[in-house]
């Protein structure tokens, strides 16, 4: 009976060192034992009394969200000489919500005013990732193409001719085709379209919005 009494007491004393040896280090803010590098900016300051070995780490994005590659994003021309030969919603882009789009050209002899001579057959390239549809002689895009995926789609009209196959997957950067002034178009140009999918339909942007530079 003795013997039964003296453990019981020495099991409160040890709980009752545990509950204060926690409550000492309740202050420790610790997340993983992962040790890998952090980014700038990102670090999680440890507390400074944490032992050399205590669990400290930096929680990490965990890929949700939309892929950057699959957002619209840059000129299409990738010419720091491109300029702007018609704006978003004006003249044959309005109404913005159907014909909504830009007209790019490029400044071929430095005068800042776009010129057919350094405009024709110039390269096209992809702003995102998506699936190709082609169109061959369309009214008013003439050769067009679309690039979509399952948020944005983008347009490229008045081509001269293609460099992608209709179902091809292309990347950001990827060439796609020249520029022409096939369909309704008096002269060489770029009509360039960005459209988001959004409550069921596609809806019509402003390109510029996607674009931090035009001459990027």
């Amino acid at each position: 009976m003795r013997q039964s009494s003296t453990i019981v007491i020495i099991g409160i004393i040890a709980l009752a060192a545990f509950v204060l040896l926690g409550m000492a280090n309740s202050d420790r803010r610790v997340l993983s034992g992962w040790r890998g590098p952090v980014g700038a900016g990102e670090a999680l300051v440890a507390n400074a009394a944490a032992p050399a070995n205590a669990l400290v780490g930096v929680a990490q994005p965990q890929g949700r969200g939309l892929d950057a590659a699959l957002v619209p994003s840059g000129n299409p021309l990738r010419a720091a000489n491109t300029v702007i030969t018609q704006g978003y919603g004006v003249g044959t882009h309005a109404p913005a919500s159907v014909w909504g789009a830009i007209d790019l050209a490029l400044d071929g002899d430095g005068d800042g005013k776009a010129d057919p001579e350094g405009t024709w057959n110039q390269p096209v390239y992809a702003t995102h990732a998506g699936r190709v549809t082609l169109t061959r002689d369309s009214w008013p895009g003439g050769n067009h193409i679309w690039v979509t995926n399952d948020q944005y789609r983008t347009g490229y009209a008045h081509l001269a001719g293609f460099a992608v196959s209709d179902g091809q997957w292309v990347n950001p950067g990827d060439l796609i085709g020249y520029i022409g002034s096939t369909g309704m178009s008096s002269g060489p140009h770029l009509d360039y379209q960005v459209w988001v999918w959004r409550d069921g339909q596609w809806v019509n942007q402003n390109p510029l919005d996607y674009m931090q530079r035009i001459n990027e």
